[in-house]
């Protein structure tokens, strides 16, 4: 079914070149799409209008044309005239509406088919017979884009962002839940991930110049085949839930750039709780003063380099030794050793993971 305001933008852009007022009903009189007032006038005479066997017809000074769906009656339109001029474009506006809801059918088919194929509901033999029926290369470079928002979407918003993407027949946009919108985007042989990059990060300025609301986009890896496409989306969609965690400051992020913070995200609570207990022997890293959790992530920042880590922190070299040094007898691990460095930046990585799964919870 074709959106109300897909009619009216139909109509009005009609409106606009033939400078002839249209009216778009459904087959109870109720009107969906207008650019004259007072069209409950007609309710009455589309119904009558309904009933007849003519497919056009003049009633009360407008040219009325039934508009089918396979052979189903779906909407009356209006055009406010009773000349012959009026008839003829009257006839072509009914015939671009019908070629509306021949096109939105197939794509609506097209949207399905791709969510289904997103969330794994069909089968490798059904992936490529459908697929042929709707004329999509089975062949061709992919990759999932997932566009999240922070208030619910609509159909609107749907719309917003395939003209903001160009409207390429090729590429797909759809949603499977409420806020996130997913965008399949079909690749050159060229294409490779600095080219997604930069596609990620001109879908974000368009679309938070369009929406002025805070965005999050994550995508996965490229595929080259119809069926690892989901495979692609389970990527963004761990990329999104990840990079919350381990990334907030980004507005993009991308699976291949997750590093271990992927891993993290797998581990069980109860192997994370274990493991913060074993290394810190009960206390947590969360727990250290706001001093010396700057210190520890500016360290970590400079790659364990102590001087540069001093001067970013405007501090004397000696300082920071001390503060490291301190920060050894509490917790046993001296960060200027890799592995320790390691296993201390593993930990509050775990922390930040537990946190995160605890507001959850709630």
């Amino acid at each position: 079914m074709i959106s109300n305001q897909i009619l009216q933008n139909t109509i009005e852009g009609l409106k606009g070149i033939a400078r002839i007022d249209f009216c778009v009903l459904d087959i109870d009189g109720k009107t969906l799409a207008s650019t004259f007032e007072d069209t409950i006038d007609y309710e009455k005479a589309v119904m009558s209008f309904v009933e007849s066997p003519a497919d056009s017809q003049v009633i009360q000074g407008c040219q009325f044309f039934k508009i089918f769906d396979e052979q189903q009656l779906e909407y009356v339109l209006l055009a406010s005239g009773d000349s012959d001029d009026v008839y003829m474009v009257g006839k072509i506006a009914a015939f671009q509406i019908q070629n509306l809801l021949v096109a939105y059918k197939e794509r609506f088919d097209k949207d399905n088919f791709i969510k289904n194929l997103l969330l794994d509901n069909l089968l490798l033999v059904d992936i490529y017979n459908r697929a042929k029926k709707l004329h999509i290369d089975t062949e061709a470079r992919r990759v999932i884009f997932i566009v999240e928002t922070v208030h619910e979407k609509d159909n609107i918003a749907l719309d917003n962002v395939r003209t903001l993407l160009g409207g390429k027949s090729k590429d797909f946009v759809t949603a499977v839940d409420e806020k996130n919108i997913i965008v399949v985007k079909e690749l050159t042989g060229t294409d490779g991930y600095i080219e997604l990059e930069r596609m990620s990060k001109d879908m974000l300025d368009a679309l938070q110049n369009e929406h002025s609301e805070h965005l999050h986009i994550a995508y996965g890896t490229i595929v080259n085949d119809i069926k690892e496409v989901s495979k692609s989306y389970k990527e963004a969609k761990l990329a999104l839930d990840v990079g919350k965690i381990f990334f907030d400051e980004k507005d993009i992020i991308a699976y291949s750039t997750l590093g271990i913070g992927r891993l993290i995200y797998q581990l069980p609570i109860p192997l994370c709780k274990m493991f913060i207990k074993e290394i810190f022997e009960g206390k947590s890293p969360d727990e250290f003063d706001e001093e010396t959790l700057t210190t520890i992530n500016k360290f970590f920042e400079n790659s364990l380099n102590v001087s540069e880590t001093s001067r970013q922190l405007y501090i004397h070299r000696n300082t920071l030794v001390y503060r490291l040094d301190k920060l050894q007898k509490s917790t046993g691990l001296d960060l200027r050793v890799f592995e320790d460095a390691i296993t201390f930046k593993i930990a509050l990585m775990v922390v930040k993971y537990m946190k995160y799964m605890e507001t959850l919870e709630y």
